[in-house]
């Protein structure tokens, strides 16, 4: 994981060249080309959501213009982002649970929906794609998303560790265990062959 930081590092070198020059507005110009559809990944991989994750992928690149001319260069450029991220993730999450308590009819309606479409999941059969992405949804919010960011949207193990700030290792066993778990939801469905469904391995 040092070395992917310092990789890092070595990276972002320019718009930290940029910065301590004052050039606040290039700087950030260079930030977002580097790193928008990042964020916006993370983003949909922590709130499962296309539309709250554009938003808050919107309100994170907004906080990081804010700030980053007060960036201060102790953590990598990288994970100083994707600490903003996760922080503006978690608190829509929190804002998203308080609004749902605040009417039961809501959190009614909401259980019916789930309940309707595991009955049509129930009646008929899913495509393999379909029958994945349901299975991944319904896997540990820890393992759903590291799996998430390195299968669904190509990031490494690195990267994946920098995203979630975790370690390396803990992200190789989470996604041990997801592939582990998957596999053994597509047994218990009658697919007597799992592999082909997950090719790659960290």
């Amino acid at each position: 994981m040092h070395s992917a930081a310092a990789a890092d590092a070595a990276q972002d070198r320019d718009i930290l060249a940029l910065l301590q020059s004052g050039a606040v507005e290039p700087a950030f110009q260079l930030t977002l080309g580097r790193y928008q559809d990042k964020v916006y990944r993370l983003c949909c991989a922590l709130l499962r959501d296309p539309s709250a994750a554009e938003d808050a992928a919107q309100e994170s690149l907004v906080r990081i213009w804010k700030a980053i001319g007060s960036y201060d260069g102790r953590a990598s450029l990288s994970t100083w982002i994707y600490a903003i991220t996760r922080n503006r993730c978690l608190t829509a999450i929190e804002r998203r649970r308080e609004l749902a308590s605040l009417s039961d009819d809501a959190v009614a309606a909401e259980a019916e929906a789930m309940a309707e479409s595991h009955g049509a999941a129930d009646d008929e059969p899913l495509e393999g794609s379909a029958l994945l992405r349901e299975l991944v949804d319904g896997l540990p919010e820890r393992y759903r998303r590291t799996l998430t960011l390195f299968y669904y949207h190509d990031r490494s193990v690195s990267e994946v560790a920098r995203m979630l700030a975790m370690p390396e290792g803990t992200v190789k066993t989470n996604l041990s265990r997801a592939r582990a778990a998957l596999a053994e939801q597509l047994r218990r469905r009658g697919l007597s062959d799992p592999r082909h469904w997950l090719e790659t391995s960290p």
